[in-house]
């Protein structure tokens, strides 16, 4: 994995001409088409950023990551477990943590940037923070 600074613009960037589906039950209006690329993979392979794209429809969404998105182009309104809507449009941000569901509807278009990041067990996690530490120290 390169160390190198990737310096990049989402807006313009080509997706993959292999569409990304959706899967057909989780889909609830329109024939929603999503396309991805990805940018760049962490070193531990923990996390990695996309740019994604979608066409309209309404379709339900399962988290199995922690996911970061800011929004580039066009807009999608988020419908929360608990029923609440939020729209979400160019520069918004929003974290949907693993585990979690959503409903997005997308009007026309929408193309985001997302980080997402698997998560691990958290008393591993603070136990691999406290051994960075601890070999920092040395």
């Amino acid at each position: 994995m390169p160390r190198e600074i990737v310096i990049a613009q989402p807006a313009a960037f080509e997706l993959s001409a292999e569409e990304m589906s959706i899967s057909p039950n989780w889909v609830l209006s329109g024939t929603p088409i999503s396309r991805i690329k990805s940018v760049v993979r962490s070193r531990d392979w923990m996390s990695h950023v996309v740019v994604w794209e979608c066409t309209g429809g309404t379709f339900k969404w399962r988290y199995r990551q922690d996911e970061v998105v800011v929004i580039v182009s066009g807009e999608v309104f988020i419908t929360t477990e608990e029923g609440q809507e939020r729209r979400l449009g160019p520069g918004d941000l929003a974290f949907f943590p693993a585990g979690s569901s959503s409903t997005w509807r997308v009007p026309e278009r929408v193309r985001k940037v997302a980080v997402i990041r698997e998560t691990m067990w958290w008393p591993l996690g603070l136990g691999l923070k406290v051994l960075k530490k601890l070999v920092n120290l040395l």
